[in-house]
């Protein structure tokens, strides 16, 4: 996925986020913090890593597949592997 290296700054900066949102969950469980508060710091972080998602399938469908310069075969096999990664994502 060569196309994500002109936003690559800021997906990083989401992947960091989101690590520090994983943290808070851990720290929470192992401090036995209520069980409310620890739902909410999770369900955060599933936000923001189905933001994270949002953001990835959008760079594919604009590089691989909607590019205008793109050959059919090229179109061809970004829709695929994106209909791949929506498969798994689903599950």
């Amino acid at each position: 996925m060569g196309h994500l290296t002109h936003n690559n700054e800021a997906l990083v900066m989401r992947v960091r986020r989101l690590v520090g949102q994983l943290q808070a969950v851990e720290r929470a469980l192992v401090a036995g913090e209520d069980c409310a508060k620890t739902l909410h710091l999770a369900a955060a972080s599933r936000g923001a890593l189905n933001g994270l998602i949002d953001e990835l399938i959008a760079d594919h469908v604009r590089a691989h597949v909607a590019a205008p310069d793109l050959p059919q075969a090229e179109r061809d096999e970004g829709a695929e592997a994106l209909i791949a990664a929506i498969r798994r994502y689903a599950k």
